[in-house]
């Protein structure tokens, strides 16, 4: 399979390196708006670079691959439908509810493949953690925490591009809450603060943020987030059943320290980032993405999937501005308006 890769930047870079290494991928074209490192990369890893965009379209790929700034996915997304090739985008698939419904629409017309960029379905831990639920080891699920901790604050100049700390970080618990347990978010609180950097206050963001949200069947999550956690990058989920609890992050690397006499101290290497701590459910997601693609597998993370995860984040930002409950209901008739 010959794949064309958009995008050359940090995550971009692990990407094309995972691909290159994943049976059924023969050829990497790679572009990106800077072309010097676009070139670099290919380079680098034994692959080809493309002069624009619209070369490694013209170039007859089987596949695209987006990793490409956030502004740019929605318009790379109907691009790639359009051309009726399948397509991997790393989320969101835009920053606002018209752009992400418009490219949906236009994959479902055109009746391509577009999965989603939400590494946590493939990590190893959150897997087992859906398998317990599944098959009632926990009980009946009561109560979820989900947490999402940056070691640092991304560049002040990300923060306008990134859709704030909901739609950025926190979606991705979201969708992992639901990839888990099969159930909707039917309602949000949420809040934020911040007392950082003045960039957040300047960019309308928050560098903290807690939401609370009840599911379908009156299960609670109380979710997380913040953009300083000096202790390391901290992803955890603990899910609480009248039978039993089952925690996911919780190993060697997990950056805290017990208070307690006797308890673990703080670890060694704690985990830096979240390219190194999801490491591995990338490279599985990109060869669940090749397999789909070529059609040997089912997709496992659509379009529509991402839709609901946004929502989730959508109806906090909306909380969080208006200091109240929002149902995710509604947002249904705006879709359909946008539809």
């Amino acid at each position: 399979m010959r794949i064309g890769f958009l995008g050359a930047g940090r995550i971009g870079a692990f990407h094309a390196e995972a691909l290159l290494a994943t049976p059924g991928v023969s050829d990497l074209l790679i572009a990106d708006t800077d072309t010097a490192r676009a070139t670099e990369l290919a380079d680098r890893i034994g692959s080809r670079a493309a002069e624009s965009v619209d070369a490694v379209f013209a170039a007859g790929v089987d596949a695209v691959v987006i990793a490409t700034a956030t502004a740019s996915h929605a318009d790379l997304i109907v691009r790639a439908a359009l051309a009726g090739l399948p397509a991997y985008c790393e989320k969101p698939i835009a920053l606002d509810l018209a752009g992400t419904v418009r490219a949906l629409r236009e994959v479902e017309t055109a009746g391509t493949l577009l999965q989603m960029g939400f590494q946590r379905r493939f990590d190893a831990g959150y897997r087992t953690a859906r398998e317990a639920l599944r098959d009632g080891r926990l009980g009946r699920l009561h109560t979820i925490r989900a947490l999402t901790s940056d070691p640092a604050p991304p560049p002040a100049a990300y923060l306008p591009l990134s859709g704030g700390l909901f739609r950025d970080c926190l979606v991705h618990d979201f969708d992992a809450v639901r990839w888990l347990t099969g159930r909707e978010v039917v309602e949000v609180f949420a809040t934020g603060t911040s007392g950082g950097a003045a960039f957040f206050r300047e960019a309308g963001d928050v560098d903290t943020a807690a939401a609370l949200l009840t599911l379908d069947d009156g299960t609670l999550v109380t979710a997380t987030a913040t953009r300083y956690n000096g202790a390391g990058y901290d992803v955890r989920m603990e899910l609480a059943g009248e039978r039993d609890q089952l925690v996911v992050g919780l190993d060697a690397r997990t950056p805290f320290t017990s208070a307690e006499p006797g308890g673990p101290a703080a670890p060694a290497h704690p985990w830096g980032g979240f390219l190194e701590r999801f490491a591995p459910a990338y490279r599985a997601e990109l060869a669940a993405f090749v397999e789909a693609a070529g059609g040997a597998a089912p997709n496992p993370c659509s379009g529509e999937e991402a839709l609901h995860a946004l929502l989730a984040a959508e109806a906090c930002e909306l909380s969080r501005a208006e200091h109240r409950p929002v149902r995710i209901a509604e947002f249904g008739e705006r879709i359909a308006e946008l539809g």
